[in-house]
């Protein structure tokens, strides 16, 4: 498992970079990296941007599914979107990607935190 604190988008570079570490040490494949870097990313952003806080995140590994949850203290009102936004709309093209690569829905939990699953192809 690995967590971390995101306060700015400049620092979630290196962050990041640290989970596809943590995956490629724990023997996942190269385009399941790519895609768990890419979710945590949009999710990453978007507590940041609408949220106005830092995010917390915590990676783990769980069978053949890579588990990110990502919180942060104003997030028990966010809205998630049920519906998989349009690839054309204005906004939502985030969530779009999340639910494109994920399996199973966007869970909350009790405090507002987001979990994501994505199964392993490699």
């Amino acid at each position: 498992m690995i967590t971390f604190k995101v306060d700015n988008l400049k620092n979630m570079k290196s962050e990041l970079k640290a989970f596809a570490e943590f995956l490629r040490v724990s023997g996942v494949a190269d385009d399941d990296i790519f895609a768990g870097k890419l979710v945590s990313c949009e999710l990453i952003t978007n507590v940041i941007r609408h949220g106005g806080d830092a995010a917390e995140f915590t990676g783990t590994l769980s069978g053949d599914r890579i588990i990110i949850t990502v919180s942060s203290e104003s997030m028990k009102g966010l809205e998630i979107t049920p519906a998989v936004p349009d690839v054309f709309a204005e906004s939502g093209r985030g969530l779009y990607i999340v639910k494109s690569l994920c399996t199973g829905e966007i869970e909350r939990g009790e405090d507002g935190e987001i979990r994501v699953c994505i199964k392993r192809r490699g």
